[in-house]
């Protein structure tokens, strides 16, 4: 398995896309004398006896009660108990992993005061895949992602349940597979856990790793498209893009030609074309892809500082002693990055379906009707487009801003939240029902090019068409529809239909700023 190496403050995005992806995270070896300085000034700070929020005091609406000196480990492990309160479906593992990955970074920065056993106890969890069972649902996204970051820390204590190479079982059973006791959690420790953005977090950031497979893979359909109608790659000229200045624009022309050229296809009808113009769907590609680059590689720098940030409460600072309380754990960025996401994932699935209905539409492609030879005894692409409609407009109104919302929690204590969780959470479904959708244009793209053989489309663009091919032959005859579409969804969810073309697409993560 691969190991990655976390370095805490300035962990890049392909880091966290390879623990997102199954690499196994490690701290860097520098982080450790920092972390030690820190649990050290909690331990001084404890013996001065001062009231310091989440150290010797109750938590929230709670914080003005004093809590002894004998109960300050139990008040770190009744913190974790009370707070793990989630419900819903257990997180994915991956996406655990990753929570416990950014968790560690954020632990490692030297401004929570934990203990440096903890973070070799998380790295033994992470290395021995004891992952635990985080139920999804319970996150308003401030004070942090205090219930889901709860149950991750209940295992850690040997309650609840975790995930294991061998199978779902108690915290505690799952704990002695890797060789670990329960942990004892010391001052400041339970609530530096379960304080932060860490769920948000993971969930968008594991979204944005599909969004941007998602945006590379509505290029090609979106290409391949452009040519079985006959389209013209003229409003792709680099000139009109330059004019308009914005990155993404200028990018998204570039692959599209790039994706285009040397097509026969296109060829063919450079003149005596009596069409004058593209409907938008196709002739605006570069203007509607690349403003939907842009804001993922806008909602990538919130998630890259997001990520290598500190988010819990308070923080210590170990060189004059000094607690500070304030608000890190508001996941308000992660909210706005999240909505980003979202709004870019329901455009690259809205557009693609004009393009979809474009196709069926003998009298706008010049095609047979729904693309079958023999319309009307068979019903062709038909229903996919239905289909590909139904989930463009589910994602409509799974698009609206979460950011906007608030609700005030712990008696109006936390009387502003950030919706984070739940921004993030949409994501991952809306990129599932935005990438059937670029299936369907797969699919349909690639019957429109059969009717104009003996012509083909591009090298690029005949490499996705036979990777298709290779598992869904062309409709000839109506059938049993929902195995190529199965077929074509796994091709655009796993990267495949975007990699095969040999052109560099462009690329999110790594450009974030």
């Amino acid at each position: 398995m691969i190991a990655i190496e976390l370095i805490p403050g300035s962990t890049p995005l392909d880091d966290w896309r390879a623990v997102y992806r199954g690499a196994t995270p490690r701290l860097h070896a520098s982080c450790r004398s920092a972390v030690e300085r820190s649990a050290a000034a909690v331990t001084r700070i404890v013996k001065r006896g001062a009231p310091v929020y989440g150290i010797n005091t109750g938590f929230g609406k709670l914080a003005n009660v004093s809590i002894d000196a004998a109960d300050l480990n139990k008040l770190q492990r009744n913190i974790v108990l009370s707070h793990a309160a989630g419900t819903g479906e257990p997180l994915p593992t991956r996406i655990v992993r990753l929570m416990m990955a950014l968790k560690l970074a954020s632990l490692g920065q030297g401004a929570s005061g934990v203990q440096p056993h903890t973070l070799d106890f998380i790295e033994t969890m992470l290395s021995a895949e004891i992952i635990p069972i985080v139920p999804c649902q319970g996150s308003v996204g401030a004070s942090g992602d205090l219930a889901p970051l709860a149950h991750m820390t209940a295992a850690m204590i040997g309650v609840g349940e975790v995930d294991t190479p061998v199978g779902r079982m108690p915290a505690l059973d799952g704990l002695a597979l890797a060789k670990l006791t329960p942990i004892t959690l010391q001052p400041k420790e339970g609530l530096a856990l379960l304080n932060g953005t860490q769920f948000s977090t993971a969930v968008a950031l594991a979204a944005l790793c599909e969004a941007e497979v998602l945006f590379q893979s509505a290029l090609v359909t979106g290409a391949l498209s452009t040519d079985a109608a006959r389209g013209t790659d003229v409003p792709f000229d680099p000139r009109i893009h330059a004019l308009r200045r914005h990155r993404g624009q200028i990018e998204t022309a570039g692959a599209l030609r790039e994706l285009m050229a040397g097509s026969a296809l296109r060829a063919s009808h450079l003149i005596n074309d009596d069409r004058v113009q593209d409907p938008y769907c196709l002739r605006c590609q570069p203007q509607v892809m690349g403003a939907c680059l842009d804001m993922l590689r806008n909602a990538a720098t919130f998630l890259s500082t997001e990520a290598n940030g500190v988010s819990d409460n308070p923080l210590i600072f170990a060189d004059d002693d000094t607690a500070l309380s304030g608000g890190n754990f508001h996941a308000e960025a992660v909210a706005f990055a999240a909505d980003m996401i979202a709004i870019a994932v329901c455009e690259i699935g809205s557009i693609a379906e004009r393009r979809i209905a474009m196709l069926i539409d003998p009298v706008l492609s010049g095609l047979p009707a729904f693309l079958t030879p023999r319309p009307g005894l068979n019903s062709g692409f038909m229903i996919p487009q239905v289909t590909a409609a139904a989930l463009v407009s589910e994602n409509k109104q799974r698009a609206y801003p979460a950011s906007v919302d608030s609700i005030p929690t712990s008696a109006n204590q936390e009387d502003h939240v950030s919706m984070a969780a739940h921004g993030a959470r949409r994501l991952l479904p809306m990129i599932e029902n935005a990438s059937a959708v670029i299936a369907v244009e797969l699919l349909m793209s690639a019957q429109a090019c059969d009717f104009h053989a003996p012509l083909t489309t591009s090298v690029s663009l005949e490499s996705a068409r036979t990777l298709l091919r290779e598992r869904v032959p062309t409709l000839t005859d109506d059938r049993y529809m929902h195995p190529d579409m199965e077929q074509a969804v796994s091709l655009v969810r796993s990267g495949a239909i975007a990699s095969c073309v040999g052109v560099p697409l462009p690329q999110v993560l790594r450009e974030a700023h």
